[in-house]
This record gives structure tokens, C-alpha cells and sequence, in this order.
């Protein structure tokens, strides 16, 4: 018996030095699956003021003595936009419904929709042109169009008002 259980130890102990370096633990593992690329959680640092508590991206456009603020969506385009700032950008009027004016750069339309349909007050890019666009009428549906956010209060009456040409300058907002 005393025997048995000495080749039994010794057995033991041939087998547990023939394992690998890669797993000194004899005993199978159980691995959990691990996440493909597409589900582990991006960690890209970007506002999202639903996910991460961040307030929104705000910027200031300034025509003259007069004063417009607006709140940017959580996308490419709008951190693109934001990081050309400050701009000064030339701007004409279109169909008495937007300003426009080419911005220095292209922003990225990744993951936008082909177009848009933009309400009075909203902020936007045409991508074709490269314009920013600020809305104070109805402008319908056209490929194109990202919206960008939002003029806060009563911006698009202001902007309305406007001679046809202006000159805008938009900055971030320092808060």
C-alpha cells in the first residue's frame, strides 16, 4: 500500500513538471469568451453629455455687436467644427432661409445620414459645398445637409434680420 501511494505521488509529480511555463495550473481553465473588437466598449475620450455626464459642446458666433450661442450634437462633425475654432467665416444669404460660408476645412460626415431636413434655428454643414449654414427659415429635405445643433433663443429671428452678407466669427464658448 505504502508503495502505491509513493508511485501514485511520484506520478503526480512527473506529470505536473511536464506542463508548459504557459500554464503551471495542471487543472483545466475555463476561459471566458472574449469580446470581439465591435463589442468592447470604446474608450475614445469625446463628449456625450448622456454617457459621460460632459456638458455639450457650445460655441459663440459673433456678427458684429451681436451675439448667437449655440449647442453642438455629440458627433464627428461637430468635434471636426470645433477643432477649426476660431474661424472667421464670410457668409451670403440663400433663398432667404440660411446663411452660408465655407468653413477652412472639410468636417467628416462619418456616420451621418445622406441628409437632412433642418428646422429654423438649427446649425448645420453642407458637405458638398463645405459651408457651415445657419437657418432661420424652412429649409426642406436635401442630400447633403448635417445638422450640426442648435442657435439657442431667438438666434434665428436675429439672424434673419441680417443684412444679406455678413461676417461671422465662431468661437467655443468659455464657460
Amino acid at each position: 500500500m505504502a508503495l502505491r501511494v509513493l508511485l501514485t505521488a511520484a506520478a503526480g509529480l512527473t506529470l505536473a513538471g511536464c506542463g508548459t511555463s504557459e500554464n503551471p495550473d495542471p487543472q483545466p481553465t475555463t476561459q471566458e469568451p472574449s469580446q470581439s473588437e465591435s463589442q468592447r466598449p470604446d474608450t475614445t475620450a469625446r463628449p456625450s453629455p448622456t454617457n459621460n455626464q460632459e456638458a455639450p459642446l457650445r460655441i459663440q458666433i459673433t456678427v458684429g455687436d451681436q451675439r448667437f450661442q449655440a449647442t453642438l450634437t455629440d458627433s464627428t462633425a461637430s468635434r471636426d467644427l470645433v477643432a477649426q475654432l476660431p474661424v472667421t467665416i464670410d457668409m451670403v444669404d440663400h433663398g432667404s432661409v440660411e446663411k452660408t460660408g465655407p468653413l477652412p476645412a472639410p468636417l467628416s460626415i462619418d456616420g451621418q445620414p445622406d441628409g437632412a431636413d433642418p428646422d429654423p434655428g438649427d446649425l448645420g454643414y453642407y458637405a458638398p459645398g463645405g459651408d457651415l449654414v445657419l437657418y432661420y427659415g424652412d429649409q426642406s429635405y436635401f442630400p447633403g445637409i448635417v445638422i450640426l445643433g442648435r442657435l439657442d433663443g431667438d438666434a434665428a429671428e436675429r439672424i434673419a434680420a441680417l443684412d444679406a452678407t455678413i461676417t461671422a466669427t465662431v468661437e467655443p464658448m468659455r464657460e
